[in-house]
């Protein structure tokens, strides 16, 4: 929850939990429901918390910490625990099924300044720095990973960015989600150039990356649309997806340059022409697919979630042979965010508690997965993954804001 909303949980809490006046007895568990009802889904639906494991007072109190600090309002505080406590005990019904293996791996967290920004997206920079963007705090961050030392920059008011990438010269840029802007932010500078979108009814600009060229495409997911911003220029040029409701989401670049999104709303794939802005789908096979990400393999393979039917699959663009593999925890398992690294590929299971991190290897189509640590709560949800230099994994756990890195220790790995 940041910090516009802390104004309106006080009053909330106030009205809601507070005993009447004179009276000294503690708040009603169902003024503590009230609360939790009417102030909590300022920032997330009931479902999120109804998705949950599952906590004990301690982990509530925890996971609650990552979100607003109630320091101030100890009793209402207490009540509000003893609440979810008692109605959201832990619970086993989401539990990931993991799949042992021989490859080791570790996590390094850090938990980011502002409370509730929702954290998101990060990458490594060339000299090392982690950048991320605080959807929710309206803001982009970074880290020194080698100190811990963070910074949080303010961005324009509603830009609320889905993600940030980088450019060669350092430059974060960042998808202004909720005003309809790409924005570039000068490390050096502290300045911030804003690119408004031609078209009003382009208003959601979602994931970004740039090309060998240093072209910037990015999707708009509720807009339907792809786009292309030239920095040179600051010209950005629009393109509506071939299906109604197809809700472009993922964007990578193949090896000839040429953008492929991935559809969250049907079961579709599509390449985009870098000189024309011609979009061609490629239908995926299962017609309730709906893909939120996808990456594409040194030798030229697209891997993709098939979110909606918890598998993951794999599409030849020279062939057009498709295949998919279902992932370990079932069809509920939403697998969402993906990266390839050494030839294996890795993506989450996002509906499930913990938040499992996957590993399949193409050659003897085994997996393997873990746990998704969140402190000392299982929240998720990574939305997007990239690798680092060493071949590491950069991550996000968004609900409890945690930047992670997954160093990878695979026996088998030619290194």
């Amino acid at each position: 929850m940041v910090r516009v909303h802390f104004s309106a949980l006080l009053v909330a809490l106030m009205a809601l939990v507070a005993p009447a006046p004179g009276s000294a007895q503690e708040p009603a568990a169902a003024s503590a429901k009230e609360v939790v009802q009417n102030v909590c889904t300022t920032c997330h639906k009931m479902r999120d918390i109804q998705r949950s494991s599952g906590y004990t007072d301690a982990g509530w109190k925890e996971l609650i910490a990552t979100m607003i600090d109630l320091k101030g309002s100890p009793k209402d505080h207490a009540a509000i625990v003893a609440h979810l406590a008692k109605t959201y005990p832990p619970k086993s019904k989401n539990a990931p099924k993991l799949v042992p293996g021989s490859v080791k791996i570790s996590f390094k967290e850090w938990t980011v300044p502002t409370l509730g920004q929702r954290s998101r997206d990060p990458i490594e920079a060339e000299d090392g720095t982690i950048w991320w963007a605080g959807q929710w705090g309206n803001l982009i961050g970074k880290i020194d990973p080698k100190t811990g030392a963070m910074k949080e920059y303010p961005l324009p008011a509603k830009s609320m960015p889905h993600s940030v990438t980088l450019d060669r010269a350092g430059n974060v840029w960042y998808t202004g989600n909720k005003n309809g802007t790409i924005g570039k932010f000068d490390p050096k500078t502290e300045r911030i150039t804003v690119y408004k979108m031609p078209d009003p009814a382009a208003k959601d600009p979602h994931t970004a990356i740039f090309d060998a060229k240093g072209i910037l495409w990015f999707t708009l997911q509720h807009s339907n649309m792809v786009g292309r911003l030239d920095p040179a220029t600051g010209a950005i040029k629009l393109a509506k997806m071939p299906t109604e409701g197809s809700r472009p989401y993922g964007i990578k670049i193949d090896a000839a340059g040429a953008p492929w999104v991935s559809c969250n709303g049907s079961n579709c794939l599509v390449r985009v022409d870098p000189a024309t802005m011609k979009l061609t789908e490629v239908k995926l096979p299962i017609p309730e697919t709906t893909a939120r990400r996808l990456d594409i393999a040194p030798d030229g393979m697209i891997w993709y979630v098939n979110s909606s039917q918890g598998r993951l699959g794999r599409y030849d663009p020279k062939t057009g042979a498709i295949k998919e593999w279902p992932s370990p925890s079932g069809k509920r398992s939403h697998p969402y965010a993906i990266a390839i690294v050494d030839g294996k590929i890795w993506y989450n299971e996002s509906r499930m508690r913990p938040d499992a991190l996957v590993r399949f290897d193409p050659r003897t189509e085994t997996f393997q997965s873990w746990p998704i640590p969140s402190g000392g709560v299982y929240a998720g949800i990574i939305r997007h993954m990239r690798v680092m230099k060493d071949g590491s994994l950069i991550i996000h756990q968004s609900s409890t804001n945690r930047i992670t890195k997954v160093s990878i220790v695979d026996p088998l790995a030619k290194r």
